[in-house]
């Protein structure tokens, strides 16, 4: 049925005619559909195992996070697994049709967005990441697995681009020189998130750590109900949080833009976000982490730029391309928005 294994409907007792399944949503991980069975619906999800090596070590997050905010945050509203028949939140089958599953419950009259179009929007989605780890302060992040290892380390992630100077394809690494120049001049970036993993003001807790909008969901009336898409909950620094927002909901266009005239950066959003993540989030953050929030943003942009940099150089092994280049206008695209980004900042600083 739709790429899904009988195995998989049977475990969670979704067999029958009656069972109606769709393919669901736009997401480029994980493949998921929506099922459903005499009047109720869910959401079926394929881990990708490829980024997603460990599923169970998901499994185990979520879990624990669900049986945390159950007894602490019993009023929290928590779109945990569907529990199968064998009382396992995931259900793995063998061979090449086969994969890690789980099942959502479907929540009625809620919607996710594409896009952030306004900065009501922006603040209703910072404002539930931010709760979110706020109600998981006592929680022990350290505690975590680490789904995705080293996903926001910057170190890491430099020192790959570094490689690829040293190994990558000859004529691009000299095609793109200008671009070069200016991430390895902007390297300081780096040594200040070096700064920030020693820094005991610094605090590690449960971050999401992939808060595009569409990871929030919205109701009718357009205020934001939860957070969801819990598969890279791991410990880490909430710049990753607050800087993946501004990545994602600032600029006027996509990362995927080609007319770098078009990028701009909307000065409401930013504020959004600030003013959305600190109503939840203000009592948490230290003073010093209260002055990162602008470093939070080009944290995750000049991230962003050098791996899809380092991945053009590197004959677009990790992210494809659709065309010839494609990685090299990303990695422009963000060095733009990241520029964009030092003028507000100077801007509001003056």
């Amino acid at each position: 049925m739709m790429g899904i294994p009988q195995q998989v409907l049977a475990a969670y007792g979704l067999t029958g005619s009656d069972t109606v399944i769709k393919a669901f949503g736009t997401g480029l991980i994980n493949h998921t559909w929506t099922v459903e069975q005499q009047g109720k619906k869910y959401i079926l999800q394929r881990i990708n195992t490829h980024v997603f090596t460990e599923p169970e070590a998901i499994a185990d997050n979520i879990s624990r996070i669900a049986a945390y905010l159950a007894e602490q945050a019993p009023d929290y509203f928590f779109v945990a697994p569907v529990v199968a028949r064998n009382g396992r939140q995931l259900i793995t089958i063998a061979g090449d049709q086969g994969g890690s599953f789980r099942l959502f419950p479907f929540v009625p009259g809620s919607h996710s967005k594409a896009v952030a179009t306004s900065a009501a929007q922006a603040f209703e989605a910072a404002r539930q990441f931010g709760k979110f780890t706020r109600l998981l302060a006592g929680f022990d992040a350290r505690s975590l697995h680490a789904t995705i290892p080293g996903f926001h380390d910057l170190s890491l992630r430099y020192r790959q681009f570094q490689q690829a100077l040293e190994t990558g394809n000859a004529d691009r690494i000299r095609e793109s020189a200008e671009l070069i120049d200016y991430l390895e001049a902007a390297s300081h970036l780096v040594d200040r998130y070096v700064a920030i993993q020693q820094d005991i003001h610094f605090k590690v807790r449960v971050t999401h750590h992939d808060t595009k909008i569409s990871n929030v969901l919205f109701n009718d009336a357009d205020k934001a109900l939860c957070v969801i898409d819990l598969d890279t909950v791991m410990p880490g620094h909430f710049i990753s949080d607050v800087g993946d927002m501004m990545r994602t909901y600032l600029p006027t266009v996509s990362e995927e833009e080609q007319d770098f005239s078009r990028i701009d950066l909307r000065e409401d959003m930013y504020h959004a976000i600030v003013e959305g993540y600190q109503l939840e989030m203000g009592e948490e953050l230290s003073s010093r982490e209260k002055q990162a929030f602008f470093y939070a943003g080009q944290f995750m942009i000049y991230m962003q730029a050098i791996r899809f940099l380092a991945d053009h150089i590197n004959n677009d092994t990790y992210y494809g391309a659709r065309y010839p280049g494609h990685n090299y206008v990303r990695a422009g695209n963000q060095v733009v928005l990241l520029q964009k980004l030092n003028a507000l900042q100077q801007k509001l600083d003056r």
